[in-house]
């Protein structure tokens, strides 16, 4: 039962608990006037001076403020509720929703020991106005007690439920609003990588060939002829077209690489990643510029390759190394944790229950670039996670200038 489908509830309970103390004032100052009793009048005026104060408290905005307020004002009622006991033993039924208040207003340990003596107040005074000491007299103002403890226990523990299925919910939205936020920035770095991936193997490569061709023609054509212009004018148009795609491809960066280098981005991520020792980044040789292709695969396998040191290695020691050489680039992902047999993960899944960056999907972005990834470990020997990309070809452009080609293999 939600909040809004208590606040009915207990609102109603409320309306019938104020009408029953005005019914049980008002049916008191008619007993006594209709059994002309000699103290009529001050019961009369005693019950319409308890209403008019119960009345005034639920009007007046500091009782509800209050704790204080609301204290003073419930030992107000009581003093009257004495009185009215005092002058005639049908005040012993207005104990019943003064009960409710106690247990209310007061915390839970002194409303009952507040509910304790107003039973046996009302007990007393019964019988003090001559009234039999029967079972019935003791057993009703207990039974009374009972019903007004159940009731606000039971109200108690609903409304505890009640608060906990909320913040239940509201965590269970926010993880859903996180999750899809989550579900939409990942997807929306996938498809930026597949267009970048799709630009760099079609419209790149296909540029970078038609490049090598004209080149090839121009060299063939001898001084003069009349088409050398016109190859040597496509080779340009090429050489201007590729750069437009690679200016693409570089657009499509994911935003870990796009301020600053691979190494950089490595260094970041091996910083933050978690462990008891934490990364440590290294750089060898003289770095390079690589395709963004290449930098997304190295940086989505480190990324991969932590990710499952964090989840499964329980490693004190990790090292990424970036190692750039004549004719290729490697990274190197090696750890001191617990292991595990390669041939049984890279079988059966990806190992790490990511949804994708497991060993066969590391391998497969090694095998698109026309590299490998090579996997060493064993159970309580660690492990050591390694991709090698061969370095694009450089040819020299329009200008004379070395250029890298990105050729797959």
């Amino acid at each position: 039962m939600e909040a809004r489908s208590l606040a009915p509830v207990l609102r109603a309970l409320r309306g019938c608990l104020h009408l029953l103390m005005a019914g049980l004032l008002a049916l008191a100052a008619l007993r006594a006037v209709a059994g002309g009793e000699p103290d009529a009048g001050a019961v009369v005026v005693a019950c319409a001076t308890l209403g008019a104060a119960y009345g005034a408290g639920l009007a007046l905005p500091a009782v509800r403020d209050s704790r204080a307020v609301s204290i003073a004002w419930l030992g107000l009622l009581c003093a009257l509720w004495t009185v009215l006991l005092v002058l005639t033993p049908d005040a012993l039924w207005t104990a019943f929703p003064l009960f409710f208040l106690q247990l209310h207003l007061l915390p839970l340990r002194w409303g009952l020991v507040a509910v304790a003596v107003t039973t046996a107040a009302a007990t007393c005074g019964f019988v003090a106005h001559g009234g039999a000491a029967s079972p019935g007299a003791v057993i009703g103002p207990l039974l009374g007690a009972a019903v007004a403890v159940g009731t606000v226990l039971g109200y108690r523990a609903l409304y505890r439920e009640n608060e906990h299925r909320r913040r239940l919910i509201e965590e269970l939205l926010a993880t859903r609003a996180e999750l899809a936020e989550a579900e939409r920035a990942a997807g929306t770095l996938a498809e930026r990588e597949r267009l970048a991936r799709e630009i760099h193997d079609t419209l790149a490569q296909g540029l970078s060939s038609i490049q090598l061709l004209l080149r090839a023609a121009e060299r063939a054509l001898p001084e003069g002829d009349p088409a050398l212009e016109h190859v040597r004018s496509a080779r340009v148009a090429a050489v201007d077209n590729l750069a437009e795609a690679r200016r693409f491809v570089r657009e499509l960066t994911p935003p870990d690489l796009e301020h600053g280098s691979l190494a950089g981005a490595l260094e970041r991520l091996c910083a933050a990643a978690p462990g008891p020792g934490g990364v440590e980044f290294s750089l060898s040789g003289t770095p390079v510029q690589l395709p963004t292709p290449y930098e997304v695969a190295l940086l989505r396998v480190a990324q991969s390759a932590l990710a499952n040191t964090a989840r499964h290695a329980a490693a004190q020691r990790t090292s990424v190394t970036l190692s750039f050489m004549d004719t290729s680039v490697a990274l190197d992902v090696v750890d001191d944790g617990k292991g595990f047999t390669p041939g049984t993960v890279a079988t059966h899944g990806s190992g790490d229950g990511d949804g994708g960056f497991g060993l066969p999907a590391m391998r497969a972005r090694a095998q698109s670039l026309g590299g490998t990834l090579s996997v060493e470990s064993a159970p309580g020997q660690g492990t050591a996670v390694a991709i090698t990309l061969p370095l694009p070809v450089s040819v020299p452009d329009a200008a004379g200038r070395p250029e890298a080609e990105e050729v797959r293999a």
